[in-house]
């Protein structure tokens, strides 16, 4: 989730996102470095987007917080549209990081998906702006692949785990490290459709609102 700022006269389209990080395994250091991945990763395309006849340059401002003694209820009540609001933790019951669905501002992120400058938490920031998983998740032959393709994707060979290994087999799908933000990624974000108010802002994604409890082991 973002708030978009339309600023006619630079011709720039600026999506405003702040995450807030909690749990065990959140940190100062690590909200500073997810903020820099999911910035790094949707500013490389150097996107553009038309917009009733003009061109606008769109760029990506976020920010990482720590919040170890966040409460529940300031998720609950939040009314501001760029804070998003992520749980981390060693441990996750789906195995992955997640969201609370498309168009939404909350999730729980798995510690070992976010070092080495992974893609995970860009890919859950496009969920949260509203972009789904492709339809299509065999593209061999289409070259590299786009930040929301999800792991089990059929990709050509320099992009998956293991580049010898068959398709569907061990190492044989993609490897998420591999996907980069592309400008179809942008365009899909439909900007154009967004309605601006007088000060040139607008919300992109909605509230989900969800404060998550540490995951547990069954035992």
């Amino acid at each position: 989730m973002g708030e978009a700022e339309i600023i006619p006269n630079s011709h720039q389209l600026i999506i405003h996102s702040i995450f807030v990080f909690y749990g065990g395994e959140a940190s100062e250091i690590l909200a500073q470095q997810i903020a820099e991945d999911i910035s790094n990763h949707w500013n490389e395309p150097k996107g553009k987007i038309e917009i009733k006849g003009n061109w606008y340059d769109v760029r990506f401002d976020i920010k990482g917080l720590h919040e170890p003694s966040l409460l529940p209820e300031t998720v609950w009540y939040n009314t501001l549209e760029r804070y998003n609001y992520f749980r981390i933790e060693a441990f996750s019951m789906n195995h992955v990081s997640s969201v609370d669905g498309l168009n939404c501002n909350t999730g729980y992120l798995k510690l070992d998906n976010l070092f080495n400058n992974s893609t995970t938490a860009a890919h859950e920031y496009g969920h949260t702006l509203g972009l789904d998983h492709p339809k299509d998740l065999d593209i061999r032959g289409k070259g590299q692949p786009g930040i929301m393709y999800p792991r089990g994707t059929i990709c050509d060979p320099a992009f998956q785990y293991d580049p010898n290994a068959l398709p569907l087999q061990p190492g044989g799908t993609l490897n998420p490290y591999t996907r980069k933000v592309l400008q179809e990624d942008i365009h899909n974000l439909k900007l154009h459709r967004l309605s601006f108010s007088k000060n040139g802002f607008a919300r992109l994604g909605d509230f989900s609102s969800i404060y998550h409890q540490k995951h547990l082991p069954l035992v």
